[in-house]
């Protein structure tokens, strides 16, 4: 858990991901269609992965958790979460008062 909170708080907008997951992707493709540079840490990628992945479930309270989003340091969650904040217009304003966004 101290690695995922290590990485989450140390760019505006972090996601854990696995690169083959298709909603990894669409979450991905939003923040990059909205101009915002995430970090994105692909757990099958990382050497400590699995342990960072079961950390994720534990946090979010689903297996498997990704792709799990931290703006500003705090977790937002999972794509379900980040659409819904999307397409209610709340997106946005909470990634510019992350800094994620300038415009």
């Amino acid at each position: 858990m101290e690695k995922v909170m290590k990485l989450a708080s140390q760019r505006a907008v972090v996601v854990f991901s696995l690169s083959s997951c298709c909603m990894c992707h669409t979450v991905k493709s939003l923040f990059n269609d909205l101009g915002v540079d995430a970090a994105v840490h692909e757990l099958d990628e990382d050497p400590r992965g699995r342990e960072m992945e079961k950390a994720l479930a534990k946090l979010v309270g689903r297996s498997p958790p990704v792709p799990v989003v931290f703006i500003g340091g705090k977790l937002v969650g999972c794509t379900d979460r980040i659409m819904s904040l999307h397409l209610g217009g709340k997106l946005v304003p909470l990634l510019r008062d992350a800094g994620a966004l300038w415009v």
